[in-house]
């Protein structure tokens, strides 16, 4: 099976003799992984009310004391 490069978009063979899959290579993994750490990916949240955040302080406040 062939897939594509998520970083440089190669086309990769995903195979056992790859162990960088799915990137092409270990610098596309840790340019990934840079951006990763960079907070450059976001992952999507829903719109929380203020009423659910002060819900989730109080259940913070709680599990402290």
């Amino acid at each position: 099976m062939n897939v594509e490069c998520p970083t440089c978009r190669k086309t990769v063979e995903w195979t056992d003799a790859n162990p960088e899959r799915p990137f092409c290579s270990h610098r596309c993994k840790l340019i990934d992984l840079g951006a990763w750490a960079n907070e450059e990916y976001r992952v999507p949240a829903q719109n929380v009310s203020s009423e659910d955040l002060d819900q989730l302080d109080q259940l913070e406040d709680d599990t402290q004391h």
